[in-house]
C-alpha cells in the first residue's frame, strides 16, 4: 500500500506555532484567528503575510476594521515595513457610496453585496497567494442573522478556494458570548485562538490554542505566548514528551568535590535525576547548588543556574566568598546563568528557555534557585508544577542533573514556603537544617531519600567558610 502523503504546508510566520503545527498550515485553506481586542491578532496576521513575502508570494491585507496607517504604525512598532504587503481597505459606508443615488437608506443587502464584490474586485485584480481578511465582526454586523452571515462564509470559502488563495479571517471575541462560533469553526479548516489575561499583579498572560486543524495532528491544549517587540507574536509549545523507547544513557555519577558529602549519596548524585535540596534561610541551600556547579565546571562541562530571587551579582560575590571563583566561566560561556524578575516569564518560555540551553551546550548540570520563587512569580501553582513536571522529564531523558533549591517558611521554620507538595518531583531530597544547642547555631545536612542506589541516612554537620565547605560526622556536644 503506498504511503501517503501530507498535504504541502505553509509557514505561519510565528515562531513556535509552526512547532505545534508540526511544519506549518496545510496550503490552499482557510483559517480564522479569533482573539479579544488587544490579544495579537493583527499582529500575528502581518507576521503571516510577511513570511509569505520572504517566500516570494503576493499577499494581501484586505481590512474593513483598521487604516493602512494603523498597519503601518502596528508593523514599525516592531521594526518592520509593509513592504511586499498590498492592503486594501474597504468599509461597508465606503462600498455603497456609489450607489448611495439609488435608495434613500443604504440597506443591509446593498452594503453586503456591494463589499462583497469590492473584495472579490480586489483578490481578482492583485492574485495574492495569501491574503488576511480583517475582520468577520463588520460582516456579522452586516449580515444580522446567523444564517446568512453562515453563507457569506461558505461562499467566500468557495471563492478563495477556487484560487487556491491562504487565508486567515481575523474574528473578534467579546466578553459578551462566542458569536456562534460552532458555525464559523464548521467552515473553517482551522481555528486558532489567542487568548490574555490580566492577573491582579504583574503583566498580562497571553496563550495560544489550536482548537481546530484538519489532516494535522497538531500539540493541543493551551501555550504560553508573548508579544515581543522587534520578534511579534511568539509561542512557546506546551513540552509533549512522546512515547519512543529510546535508549536510556547509562547514568554517571556526578561529584561535589566534597568527598563527604559524595560519601552520603553513596558515591555521588546520578546523571538524569532531580534533586530537591530543601532548608530554611541560611542553611547552605544555594551554596549547594554553587558547589556542584564548581565541581561540574572544574571537569569542563556545561552548567545553566536559573535565579528567580537572588541577583546575579549578589550570586557571583557569595561563591566567591567560599573560594568558588564562578566569573571567568560565566564570562567563557560555560556557565550559563539566567536572572529573572518576578512575573517577567511564563511556565512555557521558561520552559523553551531551559531545553534551548541545555540542547545548545550539551548541559549536564541545571541549577533552578529558587523552586519556591519560580512557582510564586506564576499564577496558576498547580498548573506550573504539571508544566515543571513535564521539563523536569524531558531534562532527565537528556542525562542532566537538575537541583531545585525549595525554600522553607520563615529562618527556621518547617513549613515548605509553598502550597503545592512538590516532594514527589524529586529523585533524591537534600535536607538541610539549622539547630540550636547551648548558644550555638549548628547546620545539619541529610539525604532523606534517594530512588536510585545507596545512601547514608546519618545526620552530618555542614560547615560553609571562606576556606570552602565540608562535612563531617555530626558528635552532639557534651551535657552539661
Amino acid at each position: 500500500m503506498a504511503e501517503l502523503k501530507r498535504q504541502p504546508v505553509v509557514s505561519s510566520g510565528i515562531r513556535g506555532l509552526d512547532d505545534i503545527l508540526h511544519g506549518g498550515l496545510p496550503a490552499s485553506n482557510l483559517y480564522i484567528v479569533q482573539g479579544a481586542p488587544g490579544a495579537g491578532k493583527t499582529t500575528a496576521a502581518l507576521q503571516f503575510l510577511r513570511a509569505g513575502v520572504d517566500a516570494g508570494e503576493r499577499c494581501i491585507y484586505v481590512s474593513l476594521s483598521q487604516t493602512a496607517a494603523e498597519l503601518q504604525a502596528i508593523a514599525l512598532s516592531h521594526g518592520w515595513t509593509l513592504e511586499g504587503i498590498r492592503v486594501e481597505e474597504l468599509s461597508a459606508s465606503d462600498a455603497v457610496s456609489g450607489a448611495a443615488d439609488q435608495t434613500i437608506f443604504q440597506t443591509a443587502e446593498l452594503r453586503l453585496d456591494e463589499t462583497r464584490k469590492a473584495i472579490e474586485s480586489a483578490i481578482e485584480h492583485y492574485k495574492p497567494h495569501r491574503l488576511v481578511y480583517d475582520s468577520l465582526l463588520e460582516i456579522r454586523l452586516i449580515t444580522g442573522d446567523t444564517p446568512r452571515f453562515r453563507r457569506e462564509l461558505i461562499g467566500f470559502k468557495a471563492f478563495l478556494a477556487k484560487r487556491k488563495i491562504v487565508a486567515v479571517l481575523l474574528d473578534t471575541q467579546t466578553n459578551g458570548g462566542d458569536h456562534n462560533g460552532e458555525e464559523i469553526e464548521g467552515i473553517a479548516h482551522g481555528v486558532i485562538r489567542l487568548d490574555k489575561s490580566l492577573q491582579e499583579y504583574g503583566a498580562i498572560r497571553r496563550r495560544i490554542e489550536v482548537s481546530k486543524m484538519r489532516g494535522v495532528d497538531f500539540a493541543d491544549g493551551y501555550h504560553d505566548m508573548a508579544i515581543r517587540e522587534g520578534e511579534g507574536v511568539v509561542v512557546f509549545p506546551r513540552i509533549v514528551l512522546g512515547s519512543s523507547r529510546t535508549e536510556v544513557p547509562k547514568p554517571q555519577l556526578i561529584k561535589s568535590g566534597v568527598a563527604a558529602l559524595d560519601e552520603m549519596f553513596g558515591g555521588g548524585q546520578e546523571s538524569g535525576t532531580i534533586t530537591l535540596v530543601i532548608g530554611q534561610s541560611g542553611t547552605g541551600k544555594s551554596t549547594m547548588s554553587s558547589l556542584y556547579a564548581t565541581a561540574a565546571l572544574q571537569r569542563g562541562e556545561s552548567v545553566a543556574l536559573f535565579l528567580f530571587e537572588e541577583r546575579l551579582e549578589t550570586f557571583f560575590r557569595r561563591s566567591e566568598g567560599l573560594g568558588m571563583d564562578l566569573r571567568h566561566y560565566h564570562k567563557d560561556g560555560q556557565l550559563d546563568i539566567y536572572d529573572f524578575s518576578p512575573n517577567e516569564v511564563s511556565a512555557g518560555e521558561f520552559g523553551q528557555i531551559v531545553q534551548d540551553v541545555v540542547s545548545r551546550k550539551k548541559t549536564r548540570v541545571v541549577v533552578i534557585d529558587s523552586f519556591t520563587g519560580y512557582l510564586n512569580s506564576l499564577p496558576h501553582r498547580e498548573k506550573a508544577v504539571l508544566d515543571i513536571q513535564s521539563l523536569l522529564k524531558h531534562l532527565a531523558r537528556a542525562d542532566v542533573l537538575t537541583m531545585l533549591i525549595v525554600a522553607q517558611h520563615g529562618l527556621l521554620g518547617q513549613n515548605i514556603g509553598i502550597d503545592v507538595d512538590v516532594s514527589f518531583l524529586g529523585d533524591t531530597v537534600l535536607l538541610l537544617r539549622m539547630t540550636e544547642h547551648e548558644g550555638r547555631l549548628r547546620r545539619n545536612i541529610t539525604v532523606v531519600k534517594k530512588r536510585h542506589g545507596p545512601h547514608d541516612l546519618d545526620v552530618r554537620e555542614l560547615f560553609i567558610a571562606s576556606s570552602g565547605v565540608s562535612v563531617v560526622s555530626y558528635h552532639p556536644l557534651p551535657e552539661t
